[in-house]
């Protein structure tokens, strides 16, 4: 290690010889602690300082640097990053002085669907065990076919990104890998629980049957160490009544408390097949003891919202436009209602037009039970954590308001008391409940 660097971070000594670290251990260091706080590392010596600053501030850490020794050196700037992170995580076995409420640092995923969450490296793995040659010549080229074009219009243009995606789940041993790489990939990532959502019926083009889709993903799920459960989805779509009604029977087949299937929610294009066509759906699953959340006020308005609380959902998927009516938000909140709000989503889909009035911390200054989630994480280029941090640094949310989020979360997953008390655990959460 070049000398003449030691930055002044409090008055505390984080590493007692600085000589000894080496530049690699250094980088490395910095781009795994990076990672789990849902940073990137900046390729630039600038944007390295900036991370550094960003982190302390974030979390009410004093972070000088001696600008007289301070060259701008790659390498020198990761270090300080590895410092500034030591101090804020602990790892070097020494606490900041006057450390602020900490930031979430661990997630709850209730809105992540399968398809969506397929990213370059899990597209490459995937279509490598099933022998399938990609339509793309290199890594750029498939990252640009598996995510959203910055010129997306809508939610029906979004939708049509998850093609490819969907190409490569379409055998057992696809879908089930798929299930494990995407759980693997977000508790890689911070994330403590989620709940994977995907239709059956969109897995038979090659002659699976929608059970054995949900023995396949089942199968995946029982590889992963992530704390994870299934949401089956019926489609919203036109002559397809008995596929809906045949993913309802085998979530009842194969409802459990914890560890599988233990709801069934409604995807697709919600503006063109709207939520009132599936009254009686939703009759049959309450009537069959099956929990659900419906997709509702993402592409349609807050009636679409109304209906699915009518229907008995106390999970809405999106519900971002519920306040558009005061009335059907006011009913959410007296309901306790649920929402599985997600920001980077409801950008790229054009659900909020303008999205500097997001308004995830409004609807939580009323009352209503907001969650952040990611939803189709590989297509729209994004993680739960980013998401945080995106709410974070764009719209000011606190480490108490995540703490709000998270809480909600919790108490709204499909999953058991014991889940839930573990997660409690997990979060930090020693309160009764």
């Amino acid at each position: 290690m070049r000398d003449g660097f030691i930055p002044d971070i409090l008055d505390t000594s984080i590493i007692t010889d600085i000589a000894e670290v080496s530049d690699d251990d250094a980088i490395n260091t910095a781009r795994e602690l990076a990672r789990i706080q849902g940073l990137l590392v900046g390729t630039s010596s600038g944007a390295n300082v900036w991370t550094a600053k960003q982190m302390a501030e974030k979390y009410g850490t004093d972070l000088r640097k001696r600008r007289k020794n301070m060259k701008r050196n790659g390498y020198r700037n990761l270090l300080c990053i590895v410092l500034s992170m030591a101090l804020i995580t602990g790892l070097a076995g020494c606490g900041g002085k006057d450390t602020a409420p900490a930031y979430a640092d661990r997630y709850i995923d209730l809105h992540l669907h399968l398809d969506g969450a397929i990213t370059t490296d899990i597209a490459k793995q995937l279509a490598q065990i099933q022998g399938i040659e990609l339509p793309a010549k290199d890594d750029a080229e498939l990252t640009r076919l598996l995510t959203v074009p910055e010129d997306c219009e809508s939610l029906n243009d979004f939708l049509e990104c998850f093609a490819l995606p969907l190409s490569l789940m379409q055998t057992p041993e696809g879908l089930s890998e798929a299930v494990r790489l995407v759980a693997d990939n977000i508790l890689s990532q911070g994330v403590i629980y989620a709940e994977i959502r995907f239709a059956p019926q969109l897995h038979t083009d090659q002659g699976m049957t929608q059970e054995d889709a949900i023995k396949a993903a089942l199968e995946g799920l029982g590889k992963t160490k992530l704390k994870a459960n299934l949401i089956l989805c019926c489609m919203r779509g036109e002559g397809n009544e008995a596929l809906n009604e045949e993913t309802l029977r085998l979530a009842k087949e194969y409802l459990v408390e914890d560890g599988g299937v233990t709801a069934i929610d409604i995807a697709g294009a919600e503006a063109i097949f709207p939520t009132a066509d599936y009254r009686e759906l939703f009759a049959k699953a309450k009537e069959l003891g099956i929990p659900f959340t419906i997709h509702a006020g993402e592409a349609d308005g807050p009636e679409s919202v109304r209906l699915a609380m009518e229907y008995g959902a106390m999970r809405i998927g999106h519900g971002v436009r519920i306040g558009e009516d005061p009335e059907v938000l006011k009913l959410a909140k007296e309901k306790g209602v649920t929402l599985e709000m997600c920001p980077t989503s409801n950008r790229q889909t054009h659900a909020i037009e303008d999205m500097s009035a997001y308004p995830l911390i409004d609807y939580l200054e009323q009352g209503l039970k907001v969650t952040i989630n990611t939803d189709d994480m590989g297509i729209e280029g994004t993680t739960l954590a980013g998401e945080f941090r995106y709410m974070e640094k764009t719209f000011g949310l606190t480490a108490q308001q995540e703490r709000v989020l998270l809480e909600n979360s919790v108490n709204a997953a499909f999953t058991s008391q014991a889940v839930k008390d573990e997660l409690r655990a997990q979060l930090g959460f020693t309160e009764e409940h």
